[in-house]
């Protein structure tokens, strides 16, 4: 079976674990392993966050949410499948499950591990013969191709990999409400909950026992009170496996003789474990981020009314010249990114005694709660999640996690007849925005909204314009909603597909017959020539330069001759639609070059009567763009004339309503391919 291939690992032995040997060679020699560990065991008793220390790999965010997940065996064995062993049913390789951007991956990887000096190079376990976690480690780094792509991370990547979960990222300040109750419900409610203390130096040990540019656990939390004060502890746990906090309630603080015996004896363990206790006022001093993945987004609010949430997932991709718009909506490019309506109707069912505002500031966007005539404003809480798709498996090509994000704007209820119209796109610029997310390099950026009931548009974007990565969006809410796509079916005006008559003028007409000669008919070549000189006056005026090649004059001939010459009359419906053509070109050469963005090949061939579905336009757009993103009036032309050939073949059989001829996208294929 495949083997990792880290950079780090191929100059080191690998040697195996268990004992087998290889079965009798060829040469008749007995070949063996020579062994790391003479009595291994997949898991000793069992599974604990002492299991997870750390080794030679910067990698402190996997094994931190690695130790989390042990706090809850029924999702540690949902990712590490029960029953196996280097003893009964052994067969030298074992199975971990991990979800990848909306389903569960079966990884299996084989029992050798990287060692150098006799010892574990990456992550180990206190009981030197205890292999599950080191294993676990090695399937995480064959689903992302490599050791060495795993160095430098956010816990919650690990997080939503284990759990299929949704993870949202809380911003610490001092002053930030409703902390303490949020990560308490979030581990109440087999969340997993990780800190981050951030360092623009690199990791680095304080004098107070914490690691800078480091993640911790959050395994716990308590309340004790002392006298007439109540004290809030977090208990954290450093991957490490050691070097420990040493400020107030740490282990060895004298503070603990003040609580009862029963009291301090379930709480404080005196061992250099990695794990401790810190009073939420040093923690909130000294820690940048929490990090919470939840199963259900439901963590951070009440329960939702009738059960679980409703979910939609969509896949998608931005491409360069096509949908790749950038992040700033004043942009021209902007509104090419891909986007999803969302409906909400149905507000949550608020508790009364629920007055307290969220460490996110009231759920999100400003203003969430607000006053209303009798009372609250009704309210819908949406969560969002984006997330970059197997980018991480690239570092390994130099490229790392682009800034990405995204905006939610508001459909107002006047707009929602016109929404459905091949010409919606036109009505974006002017929607106002409802909420935003922050635009962060990670694979995961995730936002809590509370919404007002109604319709709302959500655009995801990279941050800079062009930037290309598959992504997965995911939308969440309490009650029923409806999230779509938004796209254009595949049809066109019957007036693009109809001959505009218009009368040759008396010079043209004479060229075509000198051309033509007693044959009254011309070839590609001919037609090019005749093209050339008709559209002189064209390149004359800085307009709509360049020649049509023999190539697009061919085509043309299969889509308005007979397919080997072109008469008369088939010149006059040609010349029709290419003044047409020549006219929304034009309209989108804005600086008279003679080319069009490509980001516009969408609106020209909407202007020309042509609605296509995102996945059409992108194919012809990267048909038809040259390096540069530009798409010259050639092209156009080739684009246009393929598209008329293919509508009018079918027009005769199809009709989508009033005035409009539709395809299926399988009908498209047939007929595409076909022509």
């Amino acid at each position: 079976m495949d083997r990792d291939r880290d950079s780090e690992a191929e100059t080191e032995r690998r040697d195996t674990v268990g004992k087998r040997e290889t079965g009798r060679p060829r040469d008749k020699e007995r070949w063996r392993h020579r062994e790391f560990c003479a009595e291994p065991q997949f898991i000793c008793e069992d599974m604990s966050r002492t299991d997870v220390c750390q080794g030679r790999l910067g990698n402190c965010w996997f094994l931190a949410a690695a130790a989390s997940l042990t706090l809850y065996p029924r999702l540690l064995c949902r990712v590490v499948a029960p029953g196996q062993s280097f003893q009964d049913g052994y067969a030298g390789v074992f199975h971990f499950q991990l979800w990848q951007f909306g389903c569960w991956v079966d990884v299996v990887v084989d029992d050798r591990l990287p060692v150098r000096e006799g010892k574990l190079m990456f992550v180990r376990s206190h009981q030197r013969n205890e292999f599950w976690a080191p294993l676990l480690e090695k399937a995480y780094a064959k689903l992302h191709s490599s050791y060495e792509v795993m160095r430098g991370g956010h816990m919650n990547e690990a997080f939503v990999d284990f759990t299929g979960g949704v993870g949202e990222v809380i911003y610490l300040r001092q002053d930030i409400p409703g902390l303490f109750s949020a990560v308490r419900r979030a581990l109440a409610k087999e969340s997993l909950v990780g800190a981050t203390a951030l360092s623009d130096r690199g990791e680095y040990r304080t004098e107070d026992g914490l690691v800078k540019g480091h993640a911790y656990s959050v395994t716990g939390t308590y309340k004790v009170t002392l006298g007439f004060t109540k004290v809030r502890l977090l208990r954290l746990r450093n991957p490490w496996g050691r070097v420990e906090w040493t400020g107030a309630w740490s282990d060895s603080c004298p503070r603990w003789d003040a609580l009862p015996a029963e009291w301090r004896d379930a709480l404080l363990v005196k061992k250099e474990d990695g794990e401790f206790w810190m009073e939420l006022k040093d923690f909130l001093r000294h820690f940048n981020t929490v990090q919470i993945c939840s199963l259900s987004p439901e963590v951070l609010g009440p329960s939702p009314a009738g059960g679980g949430w409703h979910i939609h997932t969509f896949q998608g991709r931005w491409v360069r010249g096509f949908n790749s718009g950038g992040s700033q909506p004043g942009a021209e490019t902007f509104w090419t990114n891909p986007q999803f309506r969302l409906t909400l109707l149905e507000p949550d069912e608020e508790e009364e005694e629920d007055d307290e505002e969220g460490p996110w500031g009231g759920w999100g966007a400003a203003g969430a709660w607000g006053p209303a005539r009798g009372g609250r404003i009704p309210k819908c809480t949406v969560l969002l999640s984006l997330i970059q798709r197997n980018r991480r498996r690239l570092r390994a090509q130099g490229l790392t996690y682009l800034t990405v994000g995204f905006h939610v704007f508001q459909i107002p209820e006047e707009l929602l007849g016109l929404w459905d119209s091949p010409r919606s796109r036109e009505l974006l610029p002017g929607l106002l925005r409802a909420d935003r997310s922050p635009f962060c390099a990670r694979r995961d950026v995730s936002r809590r909204c509370r919404l007002r009931p109604g319709h709302y548009l959500v655009v995801p974007s990279a941050a800079r314009a062009g930037d290309e990565a598959d992504f997965t969006l995911r939308v969440f809410s309490e009650r029923r909603h409806t999230a779509v796509e938004i796209d254009d079916v595949i049809s066109a005006d019957l007036h693009a597909l109809m001959v505009p008559y218009i009368p040759l003028e008396l010079g043209l007409k004479q060229l075509f017959q000198e051309l033509a000669g007693e044959e009254e008919a011309l070839s590609a070549s001919q037609l090019q020539t005749l093209l050339s000189i008709a559209l002189e006056p064209a390149r004359a005026h800085a307009q709509t330069p360049g020649e049509i090649g023999l190539r697009t004059c061919e085509q043309l001939l299969r889509c308005f001759g007979n397919g080997q010459s072109f008469t008369l009359h088939h010149f006059q419906e040609l010349w029709g639609h290419l003044l047409e053509w020549q006219a929304t070109f034009d309209k989108f050469d804005e600086d008279a070059s003679g080319t069009m963005n490509s980001y516009e090949l969408r609106l020209a061939l909407n202007a020309a009567g042509f609605h296509l579905n995102n996945q059409l336009t992108q194919a012809l757009t990267s048909r038809y763009r040259d390096s540069r993103l530009r798409v010259d009036f050639e092209c156009f032309v080739s684009c246009a004339a393929q598209l008329t050939c293919i509508f009018r073949h079918c027009s005769r059989h199809l009709e989508g309503g009033e005035g409009v001829v539709c395809l299926t996208r399988r009908q498209w294929v047939e007929l595409a391919t076909f022509l």
